[in-house]
């Protein structure tokens, strides 16, 4: 099922512009601030991102390697390997704790004391200015130091991270790029967020219990879910098995959940289940899950409260256009009505009516 229109170009923030902009601080602290974001060219940029992400791997299986790994995407990779490594360095604390090991705030400490230099040693020098506007996306990506959790607004901010990088053009927004940041740079964030999670037994951030699509993740199942779109074979019902092959972002979500959870799937992941038995092809999955992400993740004050905007995501509104019918629009660039890219009719996925 391709989409029936092409995506907008994705907009490059000019070294000068960076220059003049401001720092992101949190702006949202009420229901009617989650509805003036929606509004601003920086949510809609994050849209057209998404987007763009989603269609570039429709179709693609892991494991994927291209022919050559941009520099970019590399460098990337690399400084998820550093993290990564990190962990072995600075091991939990033998102390009883059902969740939460204090060693995280040690490791969250240095990630914060070391971010400049981490961000200004993977840019080049003339992009050195944006650091400031991007770390404090790449600093909160990973979990919550205090209360020591991780959810879909730390993974919401991981994609904020790279929405930066993309407008500044240190990532470019073309399909082969796309393709690897998913494929390779998300997979590979997403091994060292479980590795985070399993070692310092990082809670769920904002859990909906068994409500919810995943008590940590949303963004792999929607990429999992393009990379299945267009598949006869593979029913979605398919996911009910016990062993699943990793060759999709989907698959690897849910045999993750298989790895933490026990009891029957019915149970403890009954959004995933219902999808499973009730959602007909993988396309209606994939746009589903769109539209739920809008509503539960990217709607819901207690998740995006935590994330500062501005900046090289501008909030660009005074007030709040009234959408009564549910669509995200709003003034764009020129001043006109925005829409983000999936959302066509509404932004609850059809499942999602509980």
């Amino acid at each position: 099922m391709a989409t029936t229109t092409p995506l907008p170009l994705l907009r490059q923030i000019s070294v000068s512009d960076i220059h003049q902009a401001h720092p992101p601080v949190l702006k949202i602290r009420s229901d009617q601030d989650v509805e003036t974001w929606k509004h601003t060219r920086g949510y809609r940029n994050y849209a057209i991102f998404l987007q763009g992400l989603n269609e570039s791997v429709v179709g693609i299986f892991l494991p994927w390697q291209p022919p050559s790994i941009s520099q970019s995407v590399g460098r990337l990779i690399a400084l998820l390997d550093k993290l990564d490594s990190w962990i072995d360095e600075i091991p939990p604390l033998l102390t009883p704790q059902r969740f939460g090991n204090l060693a995280f705030r040690t490791w969250g400490k240095r990630l914060e004391e070391e971010a400049d230099d981490l961000l200004e040693s993977l840019l080049p020098l003339h992009l050195h200015p944006s650091v400031p506007l991007i770390k404090p996306y790449f600093v909160t990506s990973f979990g919550h130091f205090t209360r020591m959790d991780y959810g879909t607004g730390h993974e919401t901010s991981f994609a904020l991270f790279l929405l930066c990088l993309a407008l500044i053009r240190f990532l470019q927004p073309e399909v082969d790029e796309e393709r690897q940041v998913v494929l390779l740079l998300f997979v590979r964030y997403l091994r060292l967020c479980w590795h985070l999670q399993d070692v310092y037994r990082l809670e769920p951030a904002g859990s909906h219990g068994v409500w919810g699509l995943d008590d940590y993740s949303f963004l792999g199942y929607i990429f999992g879910s393009a990379q299945l779109r267009e598949q006869k074979e593979i029913p979605v019902s398919a996911v009910l098995r016990k062993e699943l092959p990793a060759t999709n972002l989907y698959f690897m979500q849910i045999s993750r959940i298989h790895q933490v959870k026990h009891g029957p799937f019915h149970e403890h992941s009954s959004q995933l289940h219902s999808i499973a038995i009730g959602v007909p092809n993988w396309g209606k999955v994939n746009s589903g899950l769109f539209k739920m992400y809008e509503a539960e993740v990217l709607g819901k004050r207690v998740v995006v409260q935590h994330i500062p905007l501005g900046g090289l995501l501008e909030w660009d509104v005074d007030s709040p256009v009234p959408h009564p019918d549910g669509m995200a629009t709003g003034p764009g660039p020129g001043g006109t009505g925005t829409r983000v890219p999936w959302n066509a009719t509404g932004t609850r996925a059809p499942w999602a009516s509980r």
